[in-house]
């Protein structure tokens, strides 16, 4: 790839479909008319309910799922004129356990994709070695992966899908059914992939404060349409202007916390604490003027940043686009 490229997107879609067709004449539009930059080196998630069309983006990108229509550029490569060199621009490990083979050891299933994909075997031994240790499978290295806990065997899946050093990674669910240590561990190392070694990764999952933790910027996908794709910071700061916690000294009686309804209300070390939406400023001060006219104590009045999750909840729930002019 020419050096100019490293300017470009690591990944650029436009217009892309996917549609498949039912019984009768309806067709079942998985991905509609989606329009995506991702910019080199970062974290990048991909979000959705089941049935957004996360995976089928993510085959797409492997070729492994021809388009309806629309077009895929990775690395300054188009993927349906130049499939050979833009596939190889990427390491994917899909939803699954199937990454892998089984009767394989880790290390007989590093050197067989690293030797599909072309690797020298002297630098290939080398980082074989290198993700083994990273991940903490050195010692099982000679071990059948169907021995293996699940936990290992996605960590053997993420190492086949990097061994050729590609600038791209695909991760679809990796940390799904994964104990807290081994999910912390694979977490972990999708940063350093992108902080430490300039890595562009797509990352799919259900564990939205994973999410939280590590992408830079988020798609949120409904239906196979794209509800918004903005810098994380930015999407928390849009949804952060309508929430609120007003906290109060004592205990608020229930026709006092009637008043204050539909935020909601918890009692904890002598605090009263209210805390939901508020659309707009009028609605805050008739709240405070309530506190006033009551003489209820008044501790303090905060914006709240609020959770991926509640924002993804309400996006989805809105059904609506979150346009680029607000961030």
């Amino acid at each position: 790839m020419d050096t100019s490229a490293k300017s470009l997107p690591a990944i650029s879609i436009t217009a892309l479909s996917k549609h498949y067709r039912l019984a009768g004449k309806s067709v079942r539009k998985a991905v509609d008319q989606l329009d995506l930059s991702i910019a080199q080196g970062q974290i990048y998630g991909l979000l959705g309910a089941n049935g957004a069309g996360k995976t089928t983006i993510i085959k797409m990108l492997c070729g492994l799922i021809i388009p309806t229509s629309g077009h895929i550029v990775i690395n300054g490569y188009d993927l349906a004129r130049e499939r050979y060199r833009a596939v190889q621009q990427i390491g994917a490990v899909l939803e699954g356990t199937r990454n892998v083979y089984w009767r394989l050891s880790a290390w007989e299933n590093l050197l067989y994709f690293g030797r599909l994909k072309g690797c020298r075997e002297r630098e290939l031994r080398i980082r074989a070695r290198q993700l083994l240790e990273e991940l903490e499978l050195w010692e099982r290295r000679n071990s059948a992966v169907r021995t293996f806990s699940r936990g290992m065997q996605q960590k053997v899946a993420i190492a086949c899908a990097v061994i050729a050093d590609p600038s791209i990674v695909l991760l679809d669910e990796p940390t799904l059914g994964l104990d807290i240590q081994a999910a912390r561990t694979v977490k972990d190392w999708v940063a350093k992939l992108a902080r430490e070694q300039g890595k562009t990764v797509i990352l799919t999952t259900h564990q939205l404060d994973i999410a939280q933790q590590l992408c830079e910027r988020v798609a949120i996908m409904r239906h196979g349409q794209l509800l918004a794709d903005q810098p994380l910071t930015h999407l928390l700061k849009y949804f952060r202007e309508e929430h609120y916690q007003i906290r109060l000294r004592g205990q608020l009686s229930s026709e006092q916390a009637a008043l204050f309804a539909p935020l909601n209300m918890s009692y904890a070390d002598g605090e009263s604490c209210l805390t939901g939406l508020i659309g707009n400023q009028a609605q805050l001060y008739r709240y405070l003027a309530d506190i006033e006219r009551l003489q209820l104590p008044l501790l303090a009045v905060q914006l709240l940043e609020p959770s991926l999750e509640e924002v993804f909840m309400r996006l989805l729930s809105a059904g609506k686009e979150v346009k680029d002019h607000v961030a």
